[in-house]
């Protein structure tokens, strides 16, 4: 298992517990000793810890820095190594190149090499196979297999996920999706799922390119989805009208699923896969559109505080939430820094509140912390946290206007404070 992350280590978990040997390679030293002496390395993962306290000390599962270590002589090879995107929105190859390159300086013949990173389409076949055999001097299809099975999971409940959703695989030869099969049904456990038409289990897609569209193409989705949404919400709220009990009547009827509007899309799958796709398909604009349309919530939410609340200039400020999703420790794409910005912009001192971080852990991202009871003119919540449902003016003294981007808390509960719910129109406020 190369990169031993959120993804990676659970995955290197689920393959050990299956009782297979197991070895992951990993940049970080401080990582793979914490895995080798059966520690979780981040937390918030259900069931790992356990897993690692029985796995560690029977011998199936270790940890190194060393990819000859790890690669020589494995019958398969897993890479999660992350893909990132600049500020155009372009991939960056940078890690999964190196991690690529080494693993090819060590790849022995009859390995099974299955990349799980979502991938722009083609880039499997047209940059990982003819890297990997040039590094390592083998031929793909004979010497050794190459396969895209992307990870369709999320962090924290991963195990579970695991179990509920097909393994999509595509190869680049039919022998090679044979070998992926094989593999994924040794390492994985399926629930059954009458839901579906196919049974539950490992899903040939026929190539790599399919394999990486589905998987771009369900992310895409949401994006395109959620930014509708989005639209519907900013639109009801001229309106008078109450977004969320237009999306429930609507989703009442079984051939529509429109998502929940909010102030930000974050994370590191649904901001990120769209512009993956778009590298390879730039004339998409429905998926430039929406893509566009989420980036701008935060700008909308701060501008809809400014208007509830008057002028910001010199406002005391706190942002709700820094994670990009409630109960998750992980800042990856997330609203929060959109929104602090925006409220800069716009004068206020900001403060930021997470009950997953420490001062020092705010401090480190660049925000400055703020402590419940504090005073505070004005509030945005930010993250789903299932604390802030219980919020109440007394936990912010002072506060006189609040603004909620993720539908926690009613007006209701806030008497003599400006209550706004991006997607609900107020009651003070007449249709335009």
């Amino acid at each position: 298992m190369i990169a031993l992350g959120k993804i990676g280590l659970p995955l290197a978990v689920q393959f050990a517990s299956k009782g297979h040997d197991v070895v992951g390679v990993d940049v970080n030293a401080r990582t793979v000793q914490s895995v080798n002496e059966g520690r979780e390395p981040f937390p918030g993962e259900a069931h790992l810890q356990e897993r690692l306290t029985e796995l560690v000390p029977a011998g199936r599962l270790r940890a190194t820095t060393d990819y000859a270590d790890a690669v020589a002589g494995a019958d398969a090879i897993v890479l999660v190594v992350p893909l990132f995107v600049d500020d155009d929105g372009k991939p960056d190859f940078g890690w999964m190149d190196g991690a690529t390159r080494e693993l090819a300086k060590h790849l022995t013949p009859g390995t099974l090499v299955s990349y799980e990173t979502t991938l722009p389409v083609g880039t499997t076949r047209n940059r990982w196979r003819p890297m990997i055999e040039e590094g390592s001097g083998l031929v793909e299809g004979t010497d050794f297999h190459l396969v895209f099975s992307p990870e369709r999971v999320l962090t924290g409940r991963i195990f579970e996920d695991l179990r509920k959703y097909p393994k999509l695989i595509g190869g680049l030869s039919e022998v090679g999706a044979a070998k992926a099969r094989e593999f994924y049904e040794a390492v994985l456990d399926f629930d059954h799922r009458p839901d579906l038409e196919r049974p539950n289990g490992v899903w040939d897609l026929g190539s790599a390119e399919a394999s990486e569209l589905a998987k771009l193409a369900e992310t895409t989705y949401r994006d395109v989805n959620i930014g509708l949404a989005n639209q519907f919400a900013q639109f009801a709220a001229t309106q008078g009208i109450d977004v969320f009990q237009v999306i429930d009547a609507s989703n009442s009827q079984p051939y529509s699923h429109i998502h929940r509007p909010g102030i930000a899309v974050g994370g590191h799958c649904i901001p990120v896969y769209p512009r993956l796709y778009l590298h390879t398909d730039p004339a998409a604009t429905v998926v430039s559109a929406a893509r566009a349309a989420n980036a701008a919530m935060p700008a909308y939410t701060t501008n809809l505080l400014e208007g509830a609340h008057g002028d910001l200039g010199g406002a005391k400020v706190v942002v709700l939430g820094a994670a990009y999703r409630g109960g998750v420790k992980e800042t990856a794409f997330s609203g929060v820094y959109a929104t602090v910005s925006s409220l800069k912009e716009l004068g206020a001192d900001v403060v930021v509140h997470d009950p997953l971080y420490t001062d020092d852990e705010l401090d480190v991202l660049g925000f400055t912390a703020y402590h419940l009871g504090e005073p505070i003119d004005a509030a945005v919540i930010q993250a789903d946290h299932a604390e802030y449902r219980d919020l109440t003016p007394a936990d912010l003294p002072g506060i006189k206007t609040l603004v909620d981007g993720r539908r926690m808390t009613s007006a209701t509960d806030w008497p003599g404070v400006t209550h706004r719910t991006v997607g609900v129109a107020p009651a003070d406020v007449a249709p335009a």
